[in-house]
């Protein structure tokens, strides 16, 4: 099982998702930032440096929001989504195709890589209430 951690960036009333690189594995998929935990690296260690290679932003890492496992064909994941806010600097793309701010009602009109889908549910959920 790999380990992957991601970010739950808030911006206002909207939050970041990032569209994967046509030549990866899920290509074009929308997702949240964030990668591989690496041998000796914290969760949040991760997440700083996914964030930092991907984004060239700084993250503060709050609470999981959230932690799930998903069967893909080619791998099973274990990702955690951490709520997090950017600490400094402001987002380029310098791995992802594309970049947006959503609200929660503007879910349904991207295609999602499947392990947030059941995150993305939880989203919803919990800002209806």
């Amino acid at each position: 099982m790999i380990q992957v951690v991601a970010a739950l960036i808030w911006q206002g009333n909207k939050f970041m998702i990032c569209q994967r690189p046509a030549h990866k594995a899920r290509g074009l998929l929308w997702e949240f930032v964030g990668g591989k935990v690496e041998q000796g690296e914290t969760k949040e260690q991760a997440l700083v440096r996914e964030c930092k290679e991907e984004l060239n932003v700084i993250l503060s890492v709050g609470d999981v929001f959230m932690d799930v496992v998903h069967q893909y064909p080619d791998l099973l994941v274990n990702l955690i989504l951490y709520n997090c806010k950017i600490a400094s600097g402001t987002p380029k793309l310098l791995e992802h195709n594309d970049l947006r701010w959503i609200t929660v009602d503007e879910i349904d009109q991207y295609e999602f890589c499947p392990a947030d889908v059941e995150i993305l549910e939880e989203l919803k959920r919990r800002c209806k209430e």
